[in-house]
Parts: C-alpha cells; sequence; structure tokens
C-alpha cells in the first residue's frame, strides 16, 4: 500500500502554487553569466636538468693515483678532481726538454757559421756554395728547433691532463672509478658535473595542442605573452610550490618527428640547489589571457551520465520559473579573487542565468525560485584559500 500510494502521488498533478510533485519550488541562487577576460595557465610535467652537463673524462692514458673530491659534493671550476700518475709523461718531458736544448745549440752553432761565411763570401774569399749551404743547414736547423718546441709543448699539455680539473662549477655524480684502475684517454668517463643554477626544465607540447592554441590566438580568443614572456611556477612531487618563479628560454619551431612534439625549455632560479638534476616536477606557465570567457563556479558543475552538465533559468510555456539542463564542455579550471571557476568552451552563451546554490535539490523542469543573485566571484574556501582544483588532464604550454 506505502508503494503504490507514491506512484500516485508522483503522478498527480502540482499542487497549488507552482509546486513540483506536490513541493514548493526550490531557492535557488543564480548568476548571469558575461564574457571577461581570464587568466590562462597551461601545466605540464617536466624533468629537471642542469643548465650545463659535462662528462669529465681521462684525457691522458694511464694509472688513476688519486680522487681528490668527496662524490655527489659541489666543486669549483678549475678544482682538481682526480689525479693520474705523471711520473713517465714527466719523464718524457724532461728527455723532450734535452732534445730542444740540443737543436738550440745546433741552430745556434749554424748561426755562427753563416755569420762566418758571409762576409767571405762577399769578398770571394770562399766559394758561393759553401755560403749557401751554411744558410740551408741553419734554416734546417731552426725547423728542426720548431719541431722540437712544438713535441715539448705537447708533452707539457699532456703532462698537465695528468691533473684532472672540474671544467666548470656545479654538483658532482658518482665516480665509477676507483684509485689504482687503467683509464684510457678521451674514453674513460671519470665523474659527471652538473651546474644547477639556474636549473633547466625541458618538456614537450604536442602538435594538435598546439595547433588549437594557435587557432585560438588568431581567432582573438586567447593572448599570449609577447616573446614566450610566461612566468614559470614550478610545484615539486610533495606539492609544494618554489618560491621562485623562472621563465622560457628556448622554444623549438620544428616537431620532433619521432614524438610528435615541440621541445620547450624552462629556466628556474637554483641558488639553495633545491632543486636536483634528474627531478619529475610540474611546472605551470601564467601569462596568457583567455578574452570573452565563459565561466562558471565549480559548485554550478554536476556530473551526469553523459558528461558535465548545470542547471540554468529557463521560462516554461507558463512562463514560470524552472531548471533547465545545459551539457558543457569545459576548459581549465581558473582561481581568480578568491573565486574558484571552469572555463567554459560550449554549451552556455551571454546572458544564460546559471545556478549555483541549490542544484541538489533539483530535478530538470523543477519549479525554482530564485532567491537571491550571487556574485561573479564565488566565495573561497573556509579558511581563507581557495578550494582544490578539481583532478584534470595536464594542458600542454603554449609557443609563441
Amino acid at each position: 500500500a506505502p508503494a503504490v500510494a507514491a506512484v500516485l502521488a508522483a503522478c498527480s498533478p502540482p499542487q497549488q502554487g507552482g509546486g513540483f510533485h506536490g513541493f514548493p519550488p526550490a531557492e535557488v541562487t543564480t548568476i548571469k553569466l558575461e564574457p571577461k577576460s581570464l587568466p590562462a595557465t597551461y601545466e605540464y610535467v617536466g624533468q629537471t636538468t642542469g643548465s650545463k652537463e659535462v662528462e669529465v673524462r681521462a684525457r691522458v692514458t694511464g694509472i688513476l693515483e688519486k680522487k681528490l673530491f668527496q662524490e655527489g659534493a659541489p666543486v669549483k671550476a678549475g678544482q682538481v678532481l682526480f689525479v693520474i700518475d705523471p711520473r713517465q709523461m714527466a719523464a718524457q718531458t724532461a728527455a723532450l726538454e734535452a732534445d730542444v736544448a740540443r737543436a738550440q745549440a745546433q741552430k745556434a752553432q749554424a748561426e755562427r757559421e753563416v755569420a762566418r761565411l758571409k762576409p767571405l763570401a762577399e769578398r770571394r774569399a770562399v766559394g758561393q756554395k759553401e755560403a749557401d749551404d751554411a744558410i740551408s743547414n741553419l734554416e734546417m736547423y731552426t725547423a728542426a728547433l720548431r719541431a722540437a718546441d712544438a713535441k715539448l709543448a705537447e708533452m707539457k699539455l699532456n703532462l698537465s691532463y695528468t691533473n684532472v680539473t672540474a671544467p666548470i662549477s656545479g654538483l658532482s655524480s658518482r665516480a665509477p672509478k676507483s684509485e689504482g684502475s687503467l683509464v684510457n684517454a678521451n674514453e674513460t668517463l671519470l665523474t659527471t658535473i652538473s651546474q644547477v643554477d639556474p636549473m633547466w626544465i625541458p618538456f614537450a607540447i604536442s602538435e594538435n595542442e598546439q595547433l588549437l592554441l594557435n587557432r585560438a590566438v588568431k581567432e582573438g580568443r586567447l593572448t599570449l605573452p609577447k616573446d614566450n614572456a610566461f612566468e614559470v611556477v614550478v610545484r615539486l612531487s610533495d606539492g609544494t610550490t618554489l618560491a621562485r618563479r623562472g621563465r622560457i628560454n628556448f622554444a623549438d619551431t620544428r616537431v620532433n618527428p619521432s614524438t610528435g612534439t615541440y621541445e620547450m625549455r624552462a629556466e628556474v632560479p637554483n641558488a639553495d640547489q633545491v632543486l636536483k638534476p634528474g627531478q619529475f616536477v610540474r611546472v605551470k606557465l601564467a601569462g596568457a589571457v583567455r578574452n570573452n570567457a565563459l565561466a562558471v563556479p565549480q559548485v554550478a558543475v554536476l556530473d551526469g551520465a553523459q558528461g558535465k552538465f548545470v542547471y540554468v533559468v529557463e521560462r516554461d510555456k507558463d512562463g514560470k520559473d524552472v531548471a533547465g539542463v545545459r551539457p558543457v564542455t569545459l576548459g581549465e579550471w581558473v582561481a581568480q579573487d578568491g573565486a574558484n571557476l571552469w572555463v567554459v568552451e560550449t554549451g552556455l552563451k551571454p546572458g544564460d542565468v546559471v545556478i549555483v546554490d541549490g542544484v541538489a535539490k533539483l530535478r530538470p523542469g523543477a519549479p525554482v525560485k530564485v532567491g537571491g543573485v550571487a556574485p561573479a566571484a564565488v566565495p573561497p574556501a573556509p579558511g581563507g584559500a581557495p578550494a582544490p582544483a578539481p583532478a584534470q588532464d595536464a594542458k600542454s604550454a603554449p609557443k609563441a
């Protein structure tokens, strides 16, 4: 009997006063949509890398004698990191120095011989051939001295390479070779140094999303900062945000054929070395503006079987206010002036009256009573902080 009564009640006509299924009209709060300029942000995942990454390799062959730094510690440019046994090269250097001294003596002797024969040849006291041979000998000894000097300079350079120094300042990595190991010239990797101030964060933009952004700019719906002058905000994996802001320092104009993406790179100051090479971070680019955008408060958006929708105030055939359903396509989430807003891509138009409070009691076509008009901005969550952003896929970053 109770079930039959419920069915009859559901089928009965509205009671006097305009209620729905016998209930009085739901009292709701609304906003009237008006186009406005809204900030556009783009969030994506990037991986940090040093602004300079240098592989420190042995430049001469020999036995690794000493390691003079702590692995993973900061190092300064010019600091000696390793010592390769220099004794063999020191001996070779001494031998080449003797060769240079001998070449210098031979050249000096040839100069004296030329100085002696030249005036005699002018007085025809000696034959011209003898004088010419003396000049040729001087030229050969001069060339031999230059060759000896070059070999000595090369050996001294190789001897200096036995002290392996840091080419840049930065963070060192692991040293795979221990003392006593044989290292080969230009092959053996001794360590890697990363310059971490500033830190670079490369990321990629899909070709499809870039085309959508370019179309929005061309149609005037979006304005991007000139010369990629975005403000870069970095969020770490634990949710904390760096107080420092960065900038875009590279934007590729070519599409990577293997990934179908454009490459961009952010640069962030990192004097305190909070960021380490290889970290995965989330990067948000701010500075773009959506022109003539429509946005609804987060609380007005509901989930249905066919996707997201909002309730709007409509007039029925009797001229009464009723709740109408509008499926919507949403863009990004925006926090503005303490408000939590969804950008509406499709489904609404300027002038629509959207219901923002009392939606839980509504059904499509139910009479409503507008009890008030909400401000354009929805108050922040309790405690003064805006409500957290709903989960959404990361947006790609635009290019100029």
